[in-house]
């Protein structure tokens, strides 16, 4: 079930670029949307199959997303930098605490 964060926060990611593009023509927003919208599929689908690494690769996704966010959440005060990076924070969390109870054995 630790999956489904990933494909939500996959097509969140997708669909903002894309919409960010057909909204401003912006190129850096599609691919940045699109790009981190990858690493979260690719995540997900990691972590369904129980290979190695998906948390890990989820948590970086969540990394990644949270740095370009929560700067311009904090410059901008917009409503979209600041939801994707409070969601970004929360799913970083959550793989965070997954790779812990694993690497522990809680």
């Amino acid at each position: 079930m630790s999956h489904h964060p990933s494909y939500t926060m996959a097509v969140i990611c997708t669909l903002g670029g894309i919409s960010a593009y057909a909204k401003a023509r912006s190129m850096p927003s599609i691919m940045a949307g699109v790009g981190v919208g990858i690493l979260y599929g690719i995540a997900g689908y990691v972590i369904k199959e129980n290979k190695d690494y998906g948390h890990e690769t989820a948590l970086a996704a969540s990394t990644i997303l949270a740095g370009s966010m929560i700067p311009r959440a904090i410059k901008t005060k917009r409503p979209v930098p600041l939801s994707l990076g409070v969601l970004s924070v929360g799913v970083g969390v959550y793989y965070a605490k997954k790779i812990y109870e694993y690497r522990v054995g809680v």
